[in-house]
């Protein structure tokens, strides 16, 4: 009788050792999807990014190229002096513009030298050393 139920024993251990090793397995096996399935969405999102880039190169590109053909062809129908104007006007333009740029310059270095100000301000009344 202690045959069958030693045989009954090792079958019955077997199967919760077979039960204890599948946990084992199944989790070294989720443990690596879950590291494949990171890797993955890192992948992905660099891809991504990179397609974002090239579709936004291209686009600018598009946009250029299509606003100097219009450039063109409204000068192809403009007499000499018409585009002299246009001309004229284009680059009035292009002074107003750097122009702005000059005062949002100098704005933002005014804005700038105010907060260094108020850091060095704020330390020294702190007691700490001054920020250059």
């Amino acid at each position: 009788m202690s045959s069958i139920t030693d045989g009954f024993k090792d079958v019955f251990m077997a199967g919760i050792g077979a039960m204890a090793l599948g946990a084992e397995k199944s989790k070294e096996l989720v443990d690596q999807l879950i590291a494949k399935g990171e890797l993955t969405v890192e992948q992905g999102k660099v891809i991504n990014a990179d397609l974002i880039d090239q579709a936004t190169q291209k686009a600018t590109a598009t946009a250029s190229a299509v606003r100097d053909d219009l450039i063109a062809a409204h000068l192809a129908t403009l007499s000499k002096d018409e585009r002299d104007a246009f001309a004229a006007k284009v680059a009035e333009m292009a002074a107003q513009a750097d122009e702005r740029d000059a005062a949002l310059d100098a704005q933002a270095q005014e804005v700038e030298a105010a907060a260094a100000e108020v850091v060095s301000e704020s330390d020294a009344a702190a007691g700490g050393p001054a920020v250059e």
